[in-house]
């Protein structure tokens, strides 16, 4: 699916998705990756739900994050009940969905000037 643009300026914002990948800024991606409104964090060492660790989140500890959107892939899933409670000890506090509605909901706290981030299993 083909997401319109709003109102960004020099910000990361979805702007596609599909079977196995997502788009920002026009670019696709294929691998896990965690969204910044400001920066990138490639090659996200995820890449199912039940591998997931609370380290897999060490990088946003520098970054202001008010709310991290979990995309599960098509599926939604909810992680461990015990990594949700770790991640939450961050100080981040964690709404899981499925890729297609992290994308959407990304975008709009985006336009919201919500500081939040997107971690993508794909």
């Amino acid at each position: 699916m083909k997401l319109h643009l709003a109102n960004f300026t020099q910000q990361n914002v979805f702007t596609g998705y599909g079977d196995g990948y997502v788009s920002i800024n026009q670019i696709r991606y294929e691998k896990s990756l965690i969204v910044l409104p400001d920066q990138l964090i490639e090659d996200w060492p995820v890449t199912s739900i039940s591998e997931m660790r609370a380290e897999h989140f060490n990088c946003l500890l520098n970054h202001p994050v008010e709310i991290l959107l979990l995309g599960t892939g098509s599926k939604h899933q909810f992680p461990a009940h015990a990594l949700m409670i770790e991640v939450l000890r961050m100080k981040i506090g964690m709404e899981v969905m499925d890729t297609q509605a992290c994308c959407r909901t990304y975008n709009i706290l985006l336009e919201e000037d919500r500081r939040v981030a997107a971690a993508i299993i794909i």
